[in-house]
């Protein structure tokens, strides 16, 4: 609704409209994208939280019963279809604006595996020639660098993409 509210009011246009989660942002930013990629020029997706329902099954994983609460319990039919109906990895579309999905290989909270799983699929899915890029941080957890020099070096690489993006090149 904002984003076709601030195109509506003549503020932006999709050339120009970019979009950003993390964790679960990222979940959002991977539901609104499937049901309306076509208002965004392009979206980052740090360490997203999008495959709600695979994650929320394992109770392996950390977080994932104490989460409950919050997300429901997929075991119970009626959590399992709402999570099934929103989960950004369950509902990959055919077209996206251009994509930066970011990783971290230590994180504990948003396993690497779920935003890889998600690029992956969509890129064998998608029929646009937007790109579709994964950043995996080999070193890092769920909020990226520690060092004050390398979360800047991480959040340049950000900048430089949503920069280039919209046609800023210098």
């Amino acid at each position: 609704a904002c984003a076709e509210h601030l195109i509506k009011e003549k503020y932006t246009n999709p050339s120009k409209l970019l979009i950003e989660g993390a964790s679960a942002g990222g979940l959002l930013i991977g539901a609104v994208l499937n049901m309306t990629p076509h208002l965004f020029k392009a979206a980052v997706l740090d360490v997203p939280f999008v495959d709600a329902v695979t994650t929320m099954l394992d109770a392996s994983l950390p977080l994932t019963i104490g989460e409950y609460e919050e997300w429901g319990n997929p075991n119970e039919k009626e959590f399992y279809d709402y999570m099934l109906s929103y989960s950004p990895y369950d509902n990959i579309g055919t077209t996206y604006p251009n994509l930066l999905v970011v990783a971290g290989y230590n994180d504990t909270r948003v396993m690497y595996w779920e935003p890889t799983k998600f690029i992956a699929k969509v890129r064998a899915l998608k029929t646009d020639k937007n790109i579709a890029l994964l950043k995996c941080y080999m070193d890092e957890g769920h909020r990226g660098a520690s060092g004050r020099y390398d979360k800047l070096k991480e959040v340049a690489f950000i900048y430089a993409f949503v920069l280039d993006q919209v046609g800023i090149k210098q």
